[in-house]
């Protein structure tokens, strides 16, 4: 039921940006924490940024200043405005949501399949 659908990779040059988006179905978006995680090949899956329910917020050291998360509650999407992009930029991005709940665990977290997000030198 629950499903995150990222869209906005592609292949741009050194310098360029791109405009990723994650739409959300099958939560309660407006309470979620949302994040960008990517994943070069051979690489361990990084956290980018995330946004919380309040708006507030985070960012990986690599991308702070270059890349902004925003999220729009009336459409249950989350993007990430990527500018100045760099070849090291270059993985796979990945959407995340983390609702926080009463019960065993306190949490439950979901990821969408990613989407490609290419730099050339």
């Amino acid at each position: 039921q629950v499903q995150l659908v990222e869209s906005g990779g592609g292949l741009v040059q050194t310098g360029g940006s791109l405009r990723l988006s994650c739409a959300a179905s099958g939560i309660m978006f407006g309470v979620a924490a949302m994040s960008w995680y990517r994943q070069a090949p051979g690489k361990q899956r990084d956290l980018v940024a995330s946004i919380t329910s309040a708006g507030s917020t985070n960012y990986a050291d690599f991308v702070k200043g270059r890349f902004t998360i925003s999220r729009d509650n009336a459409k249950n999407t989350v993007y990430l405005q990527m500018n100045s992009l760099k070849p090291e930029d270059t993985a796979v991005y990945y959407c995340n949501a983390l609702v926080f709940i009463l019960g065993p665990g306190g949490r439950r977290d979901y990821w969408g399949q990613g989407t490609q997000v290419t730099i050339s030198s």
